[in-house]
């Protein structure tokens, strides 16, 4: 027996269904159940939640979102071989557990969902950035999510909670910062998987802002960072030189000094820039 729940220890589970870790689908397997309950806990109150959950495997997290009061979890999960133990979950919690099958970068969650909702995740490592850049610049804010609990590699991780004038400082913290605020609750070593990654993970707790942090076109602020970091070796000058023929102007209007790099440029003057340029 577990210590969160009747069913049996993972490790039962995935001898059981003969879930070897998949290398193409980015999976390595959390085990511990005390751990993928804390992880659960950090999420905050699920009680009057939905949580979608992307990547379940063998159904860990699962297990802890639904122990910890979850109101009901919408698992996607594109390897088949998965599906008959999550089945076995939705059985023990019944109502409460939704498993559908396929691509999360494909499938629109929200048909399945009721909010308020949270996003708790061990992402796969292959689509892990790409689902939190989406789930960052929607058309329209705030979001479909209140929070976001996501497990990366913990060199991502850094990235989104980097602050100016460090190596990790780059898009990904502007877009995390801007609407958002982040912060690592976790770290977590190689061993607690199952097979051991080669890198060290952590888990990032984001709360979405009703409102950005400072005022920017999203589509315009994107370019602009996504330009600036793209050479982020070259003076801001020289690296968006395309964006205006007065870029020296809009640089000092908005607080820039022209040889300034990306690294050392703060999130409120890289909207300043976005506003200078719009105008």
């Amino acid at each position: 027996m577990s210590a969160i729940d009747t069913l049996p220890p993972l490790r039962e589970v995935i001898a059981s269904h003969g879930l070897s870790a998949r290398k193409s689908l980015g999976q390595n397997f959390l085990l511990d159940l005390n751990l993928t309950a804390k992880i659960a806990r950090s999420a905050g109150d699920l009680g009057e939640c939905d949580v979608l959950e992307i990547g379940p495997g063998p159904g860990g997290l699962t297990r802890g979102l639904l122990a910890e009061g979850a109101r009901h979890v919408l698992a996607i999960e594109k390897d088949a071989r998965c599906l008959p133990a999550l089945n076995e979950i939705a059985a023990a919690y019944p109502g409460r557990l939704t498993v559908i099958e396929g691509d999360a970068l494909r499938i629109d969650p929200l048909e399945h969902l009721t909010p308020p909702i949270r996003v708790a995740a061990n992402l796969p490592y292959n689509v892990g950035t790409e689902l939190l850049v989406r789930w960052l610049t929607p058309d329209k804010w705030p979001p479909f999510w209140t929070s976001l609990t996501l497990m990366f590699q913990r060199e991502v991780a850094e990235r989104i909670v980097a602050q100016p004038g460090s190596k990790a400082y780059g898009r990904l913290a502007i877009l995390a910062q801007w609407r958002s605020n982040a912060r690592i609750v976790m770290n977590l070593p190689p061993q607690a998987f199952t097979p051991p990654p080669k890198v060290s993970s952590a888990v990032v707790h984001l709360t979405a802002l009703p409102e950005p942090r400072y005022p920017a076109n999203p589509k315009l602020l994107e370019k602009v960072v996504a330009m600036a970091f793209n050479q982020r070796r070259k003076m801001l000058r020289a690296a968006l030189k395309g964006l205006a023929p007065d870029i020296e102007d809009r640089l000092i209007a908005a607080g820039i000094a022209p040889t300034d790099r990306a690294e050392t440029v703060s999130l409120e003057k890289f909207c300043a820039l976005a506003r200078s340029l719009e105008g």
